[in-house]
């Protein structure tokens, strides 16, 4: 048997590496990160996400601080240059199958600080600042990653299990794993402003406004507490140094504030692209977030589509710590992640065109118009792509909802880590591998059942449905798909 120092090595400290390294831990296993900034970069950045994405920070247990610094969103409106909304994306404020609202702004700072706090409380994460990885080994049963203090030069080499690059868009582990991206077809310069109101405000939207325009297309961002965010599309060759000086930019954002109602807290550049990553894994090598996948900002799941991969990685990686290597296991993330963050991206793009003018209001296939003429659109919910289970399975791939048990506790703690047993019929659970609960354990469960048109499923620890049945031999059923998960380890 192989030493390693650790179970899982991860290079990048930002939201989508802090979120896979709870998950992990959660776990029991032994993590390192390498963050190659000195602190915690304390400006904004990404400023959405939505239910899906909370119930993973409720799995790790920073929902409830979380909520005291975030707000709920209400959406998106598209409007044409005569300031006629051309198409709506409301966010209502109900709570969704995953237990929470639809949509939320946040100040990623808040986030990294509740991410980082919870990590502190397991002892067997390390964490590692300034520092810079410069080589690794990619080998059969093992990798090798050899990194360097950037304050003081020296140099030290860890043996992991697995090794997995949560390191951004110039992702260092992406070009370890020698993987190309497949460009998507969107690229565009966009300048970001944040600023921070000095004043109140009530005439500025209360809601995200896509300014859609063939010259110079533009978001407003309503975002936490006096946080305000613009983005606007740069011309081809438009010097930055003149688009930012002082009398330019804020004459742009005199539509909307002067100068003496806000003060700017950040002005960057962004290019905006669409990419996903040809290869997300290489041996014991794997790519999560922007490190895999690249997508423009319009739907705000940039972030969360980071979040998602880390959230069905993170389970599979820990099976493999605690059971063994299982190669089929892990060549699933890929196919099960890839289609779904496509989707994401392809539509975000459509959202992009129409911001530019260029393309058209139907977005997606959810999008649709109410009786008194207006065109609506629905949040997208794509399935998972080809990988575990039966993919003619109708329900293979869906979210499954989050519950509460008879005593009211929210059922998701339960199987954080393994695969659970949801049935409505009357078996010995002594004989199911798994942990099971019934019709006595959930309220209410036969109508939720009937949604699903079974009678029992497997629903996976990143909440997605596995498997669902009719069969009464659920021994049967469970085993076949256990040895999916586990092979012949358990």
């Amino acid at each position: 048997m192989i030493h390693t120092d650790f179970d899982v090595v991860i290079v990048g400290l930002g939201p989508v590496g802090g979120t896979l390294a709870n998950l992990l831990a959660m776990n029991d296993l032994r993590i390192l990160i390498l963050e190659k900034e000195a602190s915690l970069y304390d400006l904004p950045r990404a400023v959405h996400f939505d239910d899906e994405i909370m119930r993973v920070f409720n799995t790790i247990g920073i929902a409830k601080s979380l909520s005291k610094k975030i707000i709920i969103n209400k959406g998106t409106k598209f409007i044409d240059k005569k300031g006629e909304v051309i198409l709506d994306w409301p966010r209502p404020k109900i709570i969704t199958e995953n237990g929470w609202y639809p949509s939320y702004r946040f100040h990623q700072p808040d986030l990294e600080r509740s991410l980082r706090n919870k990590l502190k409380k397991f002892g067997k994460v390390k964490i590692l600042q300034n520092t810079e990885v410069h080589k690794t080994i990619n080998k059969k049963e093992f990798t090798t990653v050899t990194y360097k203090n950037t304050m003081t030069g020296e140099e030290f080499s860890v043996k992991s299990k697995y090794t997995i690059g949560c390191d951004g868009a110039n992702s260092f582990i992406r070009n370890e794993i020698k993987s190309d991206m497949e460009n998507l077809g969107f690229e565009q310069r966009w300048a970001v402003i944040d600023v921070i109101l000095k004043t109140k405000k009530n005439n500025l939207p209360d809601r995200t406004i896509q300014y859609c325009n063939s010259k110079r297309p533009a978001t407003y961002c309503r975002n936490v507490g006096n946080r305000r965010r613009w983005e606007i599309a740069l011309k081809d060759n438009e010097s930055l140094e003149k688009f930012f000086d002082k009398k330019k930019l804020w004459k742009f954002l005199s539509k909307w504030i002067l100068p003496n109602e806000a003060i700017i807290e950040r002005k960057t550049v962004y290019t905006f692209q669409s990419a996903i990553a040809k290869k997300w894994r290489r041996g014991r090598f794997f790519l999560v977030g922007d490190a895999a996948h690249l997508t423009p900002p319009f739907m705000g799941q940039g972030m969360c589509a980071g979040i998602r991969d880390a959230s069905n990685l993170a389970w599979k990686i820990s099976i493999c710590c605690k059971k063994g290597h299982n190669e089929k296991l892990l060549n699933s993330y890929q196919s099960e992640r890839s289609s779904n963050v496509r989707n994401y991206i392809n539509t975000a793009m459509k959202m992009g065109e129409l911001l530019n003018s260029i393309g058209g209001i139907k977005v997606s296939d959810t999008v649709y118009i109410k009786p008194d003429g207006s065109i609506k659109m629905n949040t997208i919910k794509p399935k998972l792509g080809r990988g575990l289970g039966n993919n003619s399975d109708i329900n293979r791939g869906k979210i499954f909802p989050s519950l509460k048990d008879e005593f009211n506790r929210d059922i998701d703690n339960l199987f954080s880590s393994e695969p659970i047993l949801i049935t409505n019929n009357k078996i010995d659970k002594n004989q199911i591998k798994i942990k099971v609960l019934d019709y006595l354990d959930i309220p209410d469960l036969d109508v939720l059942l009937q949604k699903f048109g079974t009678d029992s499923l497997i629903v996976r620890p990143d909440r997605f449905i596995l498997a669902g049945t009719k069969s009464n031999d659920l021994k049967k059923f469970c085993d076949n798909h256990i040895n999916i998960i586990y092979g012949s380890k358990v």
